[in-house]
């Protein structure tokens, strides 16, 4: 593969001389470009390397399981004492992490009513011709060895494969849980730890959930769902609790009674590299969470995160993200495991405590969503900030004006942005640092990971096609669809449930007649040096006045006014009106205060008529889902009446050019068409 890529390389060079001018600048990132290309087919190659290794292992052996379970072996018998996670004051090697999870996994595999030898790991010698034997007996010994494993709570033993919920905060015993159960063949699917009654029974339904593992500090927000989770047939686990409801038991006493052996490897090891292993929700954010199938495939891809960005096994990542989440548990935990690194996990954030932790665990990369990097940036200066270790800062969602200021006071210290989602099979990097950049379309790196532009109509909400019925790719500066083929080695699995929820999803007959393609649902923009910036969710972007408006334009806009530290830009439905009006969420910057008339002169002078908010809405603190996303389509159904909000709000008074309070008159005076907007 390299010496393909060199060949044409080696042309380009003896044709620079060439070259007009013009397309100079377009060649100054190719050494960047070339190097990360080379990165990614190491990268690449090592993990096919690993891969091939376990299966070729003894299926007795843990290195014969899957990708968790063989990387957390080689790396307890590799790097034993070396530090792979920090969690407050406790500190775990990887060896203690082995054993741990196999304690984890042992435990969960008595609940099988599997009895292949929980007394510790064999080390028999056979291959693949015995592996489908061991898989045959361990089936039959999960569907009937296990009559009374668990009586009291009145669920059925677990079946080989049958998914295990978990719904614990970022902890130690997360990741003991999660490994345990990879190794014991089961899979897991990560409860956001904010769902209680009908979203959580719904996400526990969604993904066919047996079992169900909880916090102890979650049991009384619980306690009106247990009688709906023992009716589901559920097992129910408490981590570590001495007061229980009935029926639930504590999975730490029941572990800890286990030894601390492995496990064998065929437990775990996939038939198939695309068979789900793990079900990880989406945000909810238009409706209730979709379970995303997660294959062993994507996890032994996500191995190989942090080796992309740079990072290496000496360094200390900080992460303080949740782990029900594709960033900190696949990216954070699994990038960690892929290069042998340690890890510094703290259950929730704090900006103000952020670089004292720095310096106490001597932090060397930093994984970021972008409102973290906004909480650092708005907090008093701090001495710990300075003669910090940080070099690399790794994530997604920062924005430019936050970059820069983060940057500026907290550099020297490199910012590499990414772009993803949990069920894409696409992912971009901004390697060059690149300020507002989401990554790179050099034909380089679309040759190791392929995705397009396409044009893409707001008002249908459907990709433009040619009078051939295929796609249409834009142009530099143009938004556009992104969208990614699907193939083998990069799949969509979709979600647990029907068919439907995965409805928009995959593009056919994009480029040619046949082909699959991924739709993202988000607009990029590819500048005509090949740098790609965010543009908007196809859902947020909207239209007013025949104009397409994006959110994230207008946002940006009024982040550049000194007294606004938060904004929240999203379209409103306004009687007698087409389209959707633009109204923005401010949250003001201590101690200014709301300043209209230099807000009404700045959107006039930065921002086109048709993108200019018609409503204003002042707000203490802006609302954000768990994972930092700001809540659009919560306060696009909360509108602007007056009546219904508590909260300041000011309309757009076209005929006398300014901001004006939103009374419940004006109110009324627009309901009727007599106020122009």
């Amino acid at each position: 593969m390299a010496s393909l890529l060199l060949l044409p390389l080696l042309l380009l060079l003896l044709l620079l001389p060439l070259l007009p001018l013009r397309l100079w600048s377009q060649l100054r990132w190719l050494a960047a470009d070339l190097a990360f290309t080379m990165r990614a087919l190491r990268c690449k190659r090592a993990l096919r390397a690993r891969a091939l290794a376990a299966a070729a292992a003894d299926p007795e052996g843990p290195e014969g399981g899957c990708s968790l379970a063989w990387r957390l072996a080689q790396l307890a018998r590799q790097r034993p004492a070396h530090t792979f996670l920090i969690h407050g004051a406790q500190r775990f090697s990887y060896a203690e992490a082995e054993r741990h999870s196999n304690r984890a996994a042992r435990a969960f595999l008595r609940a099988r009513g599997w009895d292949g030898g929980l007394g510790g790991g064999g080390t028999g010698g056979a291959r693949e011709g015995e592996r489908a034997a061991h898989c045959a007996r361990d089936q039959a010994a999960g569907s009937g060895a296990a009559r009374a494993v668990r009586e009291g709570d009145g669920a059925a033993p677990l079946a080989p494969g049958a998914t295990v919920a978990l719904l614990l905060p970022a902890c130690p015993e997360f990741l003991w849980l999660w490994f345990g159960l990879a190794k014991a063949g089961l899979r897991t699917a990560f409860v956001p730890t904010a769902l209680r009654r009908g979203p959580l029974q719904h996400c526990l339904r969604s993904c066919g959930a047996r079992a169900l593992v909880l916090a102890p500090e979650f049991l009384e927000s619980l306690e009106p769902d247990l009688p709906a989770l023992r009716g589901m047939g559920l097992h129910l686990w408490a981590v570590g609790s001495d007061t229980r409801p009935a029926g639930i038991s504590d999975f730490l006493a029941e572990a800890s009674a286990e030894v601390d052996g492995p496990v064998p490897g065929y437990l775990s090891a996939p038939q198939n590299m695309t068979d789900t292993c793990l079900y990880i929700f989406t945000s909810g954010t238009t409706g209730l969470p979709k379970a995303a199938r997660i294959s062993h495939l994507k996890v032994l891809q996500c191995q190989g995160f942090y080796q992309l960005c740079g990072a290496h096994q000496e360094d200390v990542i900080y992460l303080a993200l949740p782990l029900y989440h594709m960033s900190g548990s696949l990216l954070g935990i699994v990038g960690c495991l892929g290069i042998g690194a340690t890890v510094v996990l703290k259950s929730r954030f704090s900006a103000g405590q952020f670089w004292e932790d720095c310096q106490k665990h001597s932090v060397t990369v930093f994984q970021y969503i972008g409102e973290l990097c906004r909480y650092l940036v708005n907090q008093p200066p701090n001495k710990a900030e300075r003669g910090h270790k940080v070099r690399l800062v790794v994530g997604s969602g920062l924005r430019p004006d936050t970059w820069e200021r983060f940057v500026r006071r907290f550099g020297p210290l490199q910012v590499l942005e990414t772009y993803g989602l949990t069920e894409g099979n696409v992912a971009t990097f901004n390697y060059t640092g690149q300020q507002g950049a989401v990554g790179r379309a050099s034909w380089l790196y679309k040759h190791v990971f392929p995705f397009s532009l396409i044009r893409y109509d707001v008002a249908t909400g459907e990709p433009v096609r040619d009078t051939q019925g295929h796609c249409v790719a834009t142009s530099p500066g143009e938004p556009g669809l992104l969208v990614a083929p699907v193939s083998q080695q990069s799949p969509f699995l979709g979600y647990a449930g029907g068919p439907e929820l995965a409805q928009g999803k995959l593009l056919k007959h994009v480029f040619r007649p046949g082909d699959v393609f991924f739709n993202t649902g988000d607009l990029l923009v590819c500048d005509n040096q090949g740098f790609l910036r965010f543009h908007d969710r196809t859902g947020d972007t909207f239209r007013w006045k025949g104009e397409n408006v994006a959110t994230t334009e207008v946002a940006e806009a009024l982040e550049a006014l000194d007294f606004l530290q938060e904004v929240n830009v999203y379209g409103v439905t306004v009687p007698g009106h087409e389209g959707r009006a633009g109204m923005a969420a401010l949250a003001l910057r201590p101690p200014h205060s709301l300043d209209l008339v230099q807000l009404y002169a700045h959107v006039s002078e930065n921002l086109p008529p048709y993108a200019r908010p018609r409503f204003l809405r002042l707000q203490e603190s802006l609302a954000t889902t768990e994972t930092f996303k700001q809540q659009k389509v919560r306060m696009a159904k909360e509108g602007f009446d007056p009546s219904a909000l508590s909260d300041p709000l000011y309309i757009l008074d076209q005929a006398r050019g300014a901001y004006l309070p939103l009374t419940p008159a004006r109110y009324s005076a627009l309901l009727a068409g007599d106020l122009r907007i």
